[in-house]
């Protein structure tokens, strides 16, 4: 693990969520003559977002609301989120275990199953502590629970359609003299519609500025794709410090850690609902109050060992002094006795109507992954086939004008089995070293890491969906499905011949 000592638009209604906190406990064991306040924990949670961004090292954009969140507390470098979709991700992340340890791994899950009672979510666990819980406004789980046991009745919840909306603030003072553990949810690469979704599609960025990484075509369609999610980052950057206005206004600023994070990567084609970097590795910030700093954290610290995106919640509760549950699977952050992650595993399973396993195992210097289905093309029919980079993309592979790694995203007989890639020498993951002799033993090393992984967890993903779940997909899509796992449906529908 390395450590390093290393600016509103009309957004006010981010106030609305926040609230001051003073919850006392004592300083000196049982002695309750000596109280100190604890902290209150804001997440803000950022949809389909890379990390593009200037305290990062990116140098199309500036984003200096959320650099100075990193100026101001942690930044890491290696931070993976344990899927590449936003609901088997938000499952995870909520629950403080990998979203295939308790069956939450389809994106969309057909048939939502109650959490187990001895399942507690992290705001069930910090309203339990005596913490004011609150969401705005996406949740997007895989699972049925009360929603009236994660967040907390006696807050006031605004009118909300998604994600984030303005009013009053005047409601604010019923959350004075209370703690709380709140999620802001911004829309970050959905701002406007997803990129890649439109083209062309508006940018303060000229997409002459942009770098076309090999895997895409260097195309206007793509160019525009790229500039438009820088568009979103910046709008993001700006929001994140009307937050952080808010957060001063109200005299809540020295009193709440704030971690800054996104549910995985960029909507563009190999990024979101894929294994590879962009897909799975985020921008990740935890802001912390000098007084609750100590030498587990210090301002301005980058971090680069291995953080998984279950350990939000071990980390939030670790911080605010709330015991962890047994089942949690994170690890604190800050703990004094924290030992870094050898690995960090991601998986991606069916995603709408395109039925697929993947797992990943990232390592601090290589990143390996395992399809376990070879028969089908990466890119599987989908609902972004709707997209235009992704109608581009086909347009392109008509025209016999992409690369040959280019074209084997679409063909179902050049996927392999596993890939290898350098973290360094190969960033974008283009050039596959699993079939080289020299990396054997990284290989077999990251192979074994996998079943370790699927072994103690429990990986619910090698049993293969139900029938009456797939039967749902079938119904929804109205029959227009590809994937062989459908084959039972397709047959049944048939009118039988006569005899």
């Amino acid at each position: 693990m390395q450590f390093h000592q290393p600016m509103f638009t009309p957004f006010r209604v981010l106030l609305l969520f926040v609230g001051s906190s003073l919850l006392f406990e004592s300083a000196h064991g049982n002695d309750s003559s000596k109280p100190v306040d604890r902290p209150n924990i804001l997440w803000i949670y950022v949809d389909d977002m890379s990390d593009w961004l200037s305290c990062y090292g990116d140098k199309v954009i500036k984003t200096p609301e959320i650099d100075a969140l990193a100026d101001g507390g942690v930044r890491f470098t290696n931070a993976f989120m344990p899927s590449p979709v936003c609901s088997t991700t938000r499952s995870a992340i909520i629950t403080g275990q990998s979203q295939t340890s308790l069956g939450l791994h389809h994106h969309r899950t057909m048939i939502k199953e109650k959490l187990p009672d001895t399942i507690r979510t992290v705001p069930e666990l910090f309203r339990q502590a005596g913490y004011i819980t609150f969401n705005e406004a996406k949740e997007d789980y895989n699972f049925v629970r009360d929603r009236r046991l994660l967040y907390s009745s006696e807050f006031k919840r605004p009118k909300v359609k998604a994600h984030f909306v303005g009013g009053d603030l005047t409601w604010l003072e019923q959350l004075q003299g209370k703690p709380f553990f709140g999620q802001i949810q911004l829309k970050g690469g959905k701002i406007g519609g997803e990129t890649g979704s439109r083209y062309p599609a508006k940018s303060r960025i000229d997409a002459s500025r942009v770098e076309v990484p090999p895997q895409y075509p260097d195309d206007q369609v793509f160019r525009n794709a790229i500039a438009r999610h820088y568009e979103q980052i910046l709008q993001t950057d700006e929001t994140v410090g009307e937050i952080v206005s808010g957060l001063k206004q109200y005299d809540l600023w020295d009193n709440t850690i704030v971690f800054f994070f996104t549910d995985h990567g960029s909507p563009l084609p190999r990024s979101k609902q894929f294994l590879y970097h962009e897909g799975v590795k985020v921008p990740l910030i935890v802001r912390m109050p000098d007084k609750y700093q100590n030498v587990e954290f210090k301002t301005g610290m980058v971090r680069s060992d291995l953080v998984s995106g279950i350990d939000m919640g071990a980390s939030s509760l670790g911080l605010a002094k709330i015991p962890l549950p047994d089942n949690f699977e994170g690890k604190q952050l800050f703990a004094a006795d924290f030992q870094p992650r050898q690995y960090v595993v991601c998986a991606r399973d069916r995603c709408g109507i395109a039925v697929d396993r993947i797992r990943s195992v990232s390592t601090c210097e290589f990143h390996y992954i395992r399809n376990y289905k070879t028969d089908r093309a990466l890119f599987q029919s989908n609902y972004r086939d709707q997209y235009a980079t992704f109608k581009r993309f086909r347009e392109l592979a008509d025209l016999g004008q992409l690369t040959e790694l280019q074209k084997s995203f679409a063909d179902a007989s050049v996927r392999p089995a596993e890939e290898l890639y350098s973290v360094k020498a190969d960033p974008h993951q283009v050039k596959n070293l699993a079939g080289l002799k020299e990396y054997r033993s990284q290989l077999e090393l990251h192979r074994a890491y996998l079943a370790d992984w699927e072994k103690q967890t429990g990986d619910q993903g090698r049993r293969p969906e139900s029938r009456e779940s797939l039967r749902r997909v079938f119904e929804v899509a109205k029959g227009k499905v590809a994937a062989p796992e459908f084959e039972f449906l397709r047959e049944g529908s048939r009118p039988k011949k006569d005899k």
